[in-house]
């Protein structure tokens, strides 16, 4: 049986059209065409037909050179019946028998090239719009089975048709579409080529082409994409310059194993994606392909990397540097290959620059100049953990519900709140969120996770509203009563309403869309009140909504820390670029510089950038300088060139040393105490902590502080 793609087609379309088809009627009465090889006599009794050219010679008697109607049309057969001579019909083929016959006429089949014929025969597919159910479809389906009893396919992808914006098909008289080349030189070939095939057109639904689906594949795919792949060289370069003599080359054999659990999920779900793209592709399904392609782009963007920003720049130590920025690199690197057929050039753009990172003696492929000599990955099926996958899945869920209702809320993710709720039936899901609970703290921006298994300890209600225009239209008089029946239906019942999408109210069956659900508290339940609820019937979450001023003391200065890194993104700079942040704050005094000059160790973690109040020293180069208004008072932000590298001192007693070995120096620093003012050390801890730090056990030292000795 051969595969329709999508199947719909074969069952409806073209299985309806094949119930109820009509004699085909393979003749025209045209002047061009492919001349009908049948020779009559004048009444018709006597009928030859010629199955080759030498057959045509032999019969003749005439040298045949040329097919065409003009030529042959003037050639006669004598007649064996005494009827004088027979001469060609008039007719000449419908165009469509000459489309159906393009298996065999291709390769001049029979009469040459029988065994790549037969070797080849039937195709493994076929591709065309859906307009040609009844066309070419049609006619190669009807000459195939009538020639050799089976379909001249195997599999058929149907495309639908791309219509103009207004729904009418595309006509160069009206102009009612875009030029295509400035389509291309505007958003690039790809963007083009991704917004086709990921659109209804693969489905062999109609598209109306819009320009601004186009644009948005740049702005939601390209350069989030992009901006991965920037910010991963980026990185590497910043590594090998902080790490002098370290080379970074990606070597999946030598690759240590990864216990971080993120690198473990987005690893799993490459190899995941992998084994989806090679089943669904071997089956022609382009349509569930493309979105799964697309949706990894946000996935690898909006989720790994921006939940590992710090560990990619090296924030938690050059080993776990590395651990993140291979991960990046094999998913990236996978990632081009998979999307290098939708996707040529900017594949092509990317795997030129990665391939300098990738280490040589790994490299199995003969040719590597470009991508698409490469073949596409195999499934490393050790590196998929569904469980794991499962888990990041639920936190997701968790994390964009409270997004949710912080954007009911219009509380901005930069203001800290104090507690998210996550309630769930099964123990075993909520012990997988505990585990990813530092990745919730920090995306959520609040202080505390709680898990819980009882929603009525909150007080936790489920009630509908209905769709008044929805359901008003369709139950007519029936509406006021159904509408009442809504109203007291209970949680349970709402409940079960969320996992199954339909329920029965006064024998009427209403659907997910019918209905409106909302959480709300039950007033006798204390404390409730702060909490604002959203489900996605599989999890609750509750958010506390009611920050304390610290919070919003936080808040504000995250502000700043946004105002301070879009003038950097404004100026071009990058993170190797150092600077001083200069500010301003009028007026002095006011909320807006207390929370400033409070935070000020807060804003330079973030920013890794001096921070300083005006005014600006005469020598300074300023970058780019920006007033703004913020909490009511007027702050003026100046970005100056190179920074003043002020050393940030211990909260507790402390030595600087220089040691001097072998007339090689090295600097160090010696905390005397820790922070609480505990652990103090004496004189001789101290030459013993010096000993252990620098490695000098059994060396004798010397201590000096300025010219005078110990």
């Amino acid at each position: 049986m051969n595969l329709w793609v999508p199947d719909f087609v074969r069952e409806k379309r073209f299985g309806n059209w094949l119930r109820d088809a009509r004699d085909w009627a393979i003749s025209r009465n045209r002047y061009w065409g492919t001349p009908i090889p049948l020779w009559v006599s004048d009444d018709f009794e006597e009928v030859v037909c010629i199955g080759s050219v030498g057959e045509l010679e032999e019969l003749s008697g005439v040298k045949i050179t040329d097919l065409h109607r003009e030529s042959v049309d003037q050639v006669t057969i004598p007649s064996r019946c005494g009827k004088g001579v027979l001469r060609r019909i008039s007719e000449v083929f419908d165009c469509w028998f000459e489309s159906g016959s393009m298996p065999y006429a291709q390769v001049h089949y029979p009469f040459e090239n029988r065994k790549e014929f037969e070797d080849a025969f039937p195709a493994d597919f076929i591709a065309e719009g859906i307009d040609q159910t009844r066309g070419w479809f049609y006619t190669l389906l009807v000459l195939s089975t009538a020639l050799f009893g089976k379909p001249p396919f195997k599999n058929v992808i149907v495309n639908g048709l791309v219509l103009a914006s207004d729904g009418q098909k595309m006509s160069k008289r009206k102009k009612n579409y875009p030029d295509p080349v400035n389509i291309v030189n505007s958003y690039g070939a790809d963007a083009l080529r991704l917004y086709l095939i990921n659109s209804p057109v693969v489905r062999a639904e109609n598209l109306r082409f819009k320009e601004e689906g186009v644009r948005d594949v740049l702005k939601d795919v390209f350069l989030p994409w992009y901006n991965a792949y920037r910010f991963l060289i980026q990185n590497v370069v910043i590594l090998q310059l902080k790490e002098e003599g370290k080379e970074f080359l990606y070597n999946e054999n030598t690759v240590k194993e990864n216990n971080n659990i993120m690198d473990k999920w987005i690893l799993s779900f490459t190899q995941s994606l992998i084994q989806f793209f090679r089943a669904e592709m071997a089956a022609y399904r382009l349509y569930t392909v493309v979105p799964r392609l697309v949706k990894f782009v946000d996935i690898l963007t909006n989720w790994y990397v921006r939940m590992n920003r710090r560990r990619l720049k090296g924030e938690n130590g050059t080993d776990d540097c590395i651990m993140a920025l291979e991960t990046l690199f094999s998913v990236l690197f996978s990632m081009c290959r998979l999307m290098a057929p939708y996707t040529p050039f900017i594949t092509e753009l990317m795997y030129q620059n990665l391939k300098t990172l990738i280490d040589p003696t790994s490299v199995q492929e003969k040719n590597t100049d470009s991508i698409h000599y490469l073949m596409l990955p195999q499934v490393r099926e050790d590196l998929i953990d569904k469980n794991i996958e499962s888990a990041v899945s639920r936190m997701q869920s968790v994390i964009e519900l409270g997004r949710v209702i912080r954007d009911r809320k219009t509380i901005p993710v930069k203001y800290p709140l104090k507690e998210v709720v996550v309630i769930h039936h099964d123990p075993e899901v909520l012990e997988d969120i505990r585990s990813l609970e530092k990745y919730i703290l920090e995306e959520l921006n609040v202080r505390q996770v709680t898990l819980s298994t009882d929603k009525d300890k909150y007080g936790i209600r489920l009630r509908a509203e209905p769709d008044h225009m929805v359901l008003g239209k369709r139950l007519k008089g029936a509406f006021k009563s159904v509408m009442a029946a809504i109203k007291e239906l209970t949680s349970e019942q709402l409940e079960e309403f969320q996992k199954t999408g339909t329920i029965v109210v006064e024998e009427h069956e209403l659907h997910e869309e019918d209905l409106r659900l909302m959480y709300t508290f039950d007033q006798a339940v204390g404390g409730s009140a702060h909490f604002e609820a959203h489900s996605d019937s599989q999890v609750l979450v509750l958010l506390d909504v009611t920050p304390d001023q610290s919070m919003v003391d936080e808040g504000v200065a995250r502000e700043v820390i946004n105002r301070i890194q879009k003038l950097r993104k404004k100026r071009n700079l990058v993170p190797t670029d150092e600077i001083t942040v200069y500010y301003q704050a009028h007026p002095e005094g006011d909320y807006l510089d207390t929370v400033i000059k409070e935070h000020t160790d807060f804003i330079f973690a973030t920013i890794k950038a001096d921070l300083k109040a005006y005014p600006l020293p005469p020598s300074t180069e300023v970058l780019i300088q920006e007033k703004t208004q913020l909490k009511g008072s007027e702050l003026e932000i100046s970005l100056a060139k190179g920074a003043s590298h002020h050393r940030i001192e211990p909260a507790c007693a402390y030595v600087i040393l220089n040691i001097c070995v072998n007339d090689k120096e090295q600097d160090g620093m010696v905390l005397l105490e820790n922070p609480k003012g505990d652990n103090k050390l004496d004189f001789s801890k101290l030459l013993n902590a010096i000993s252990c730090i620098f490695g000098l056990e059994n060396s004798k030292l010397a201590v000096f502080s300025g010219k005078r000795g110990y």
